[in-house]
């Protein structure tokens, strides 16, 4: 191909991204973020830049990617201005949100989601844990305790396991049982929405299938020549997988057991 070939069609795929980007959202019921680095070019530089990703899932239960963006870091600066990109294109309605402690994320969901809960990936809280460990031969064991809170029936059992495996650790292994009280309570979100939407909402492996689907591409490039190529290739990917979702059954089964605290809330937010 020429090189006028494919600069048109570069154009035409930053148009059809673009206009990706600027479509109205409406009511979301939940929303999943997730971020992963890539190598990109700055004159003379190679830096590694975040890629931003977004996917709501609507109160019908169909999942969408909302957005994508390439930032320099994982910036409060940054997430918050990705986040409030989506509030200008109409996103409300917003229940929960489900994410790893990603670097100034959390800070950026309370100033323009406050009072959204927000859920912890409880398979990173897992991963996490090992680095408080003291004998890698407790680490099977310790993971089985943790699934044990998190596969608890309700919050309440949660709650009592977790208090229990804290009490267990805390002379023996008191950065491990430190580090549980202080972090594994925010895995716990997810017993606040139905029963039937706990499984698919209490980690952000949706949203990490698609970085590991874009690393599975990015990985042929390695030095993107900016940043705009590496949203171009990024982008071209989630808008393929959003338009196959739409084709697909919904993601979430219909569900009316919401917790009783939660009845007037969701009645307001809808």
């Amino acid at each position: 191909m020429s090189s006028s070939q494919v600069s048109r069609l570069a154009k035409e795929l930053d148009e059809e991204i673009t206009s990706w980007r600027e479509q109205p959202i409406g009511a979301i019921q939940y929303l999943l973020l997730d971020a992963t680095y890539e190598s990109v070019r700055e004159g003379s530089k190679v830096m590694k830049q975040a890629l931003l990703v977004a996917i709501g899932i609507d109160y019908d239960g169909n999942r969408y990617i909302l957005d994508a963006d390439v930032a320099f870091s994982e910036a409060e600066v940054n997430w918050r201005s990705f986040l409030e990109g989506l509030i200008k294109r109409g996103l409300h309605g917003l229940v929960m949100i489900t994410s790893d402690d990603h670097t100034g994320l959390r800070a950026a969901i309370d100033a323009v989601f406050p009072g959204i809960s927000w859920q912890r990936c409880q398979f990173h809280l897992q991963q996490n844990a090992q680095h408080y460990v003291s004998k890698k031969d407790d680490v099977p064991i310790i993971a089985a305790e943790i699934r044990s809170i998190f596969n608890a029936p309700d919050l309440e059992n949660a709650e009592r396991f977790l208090n229990l495996f804290v009490e267990k650790y805390q002379k023996n292994q008191p950065r491990l049982a430190q580090w549980a009280d202080e972090n594994i309570r925010e895995g716990l979100t997810v017993f606040h929405i139905p029963v039937k939407h706990r499984r698919k909402l209490r980690t952000s492996n949706l949203a990490e299938r698609q970085m590991k689907e874009i690393k599975r591409r990015t990985k042929v490039v390695g030095v993107f020549p900016n940043s705009a190529s590496l949203l171009r290739l990024a982008g071209a990917l989630l808008i393929e997988q959003n338009d196959q979702w739409q084709k697909d059954k919904r993601y979430l089964p219909e569900s009316n057991d919401w917790p009783a605290k939660n009845v007037i809330y969701r009645k307001t937010v809808a």
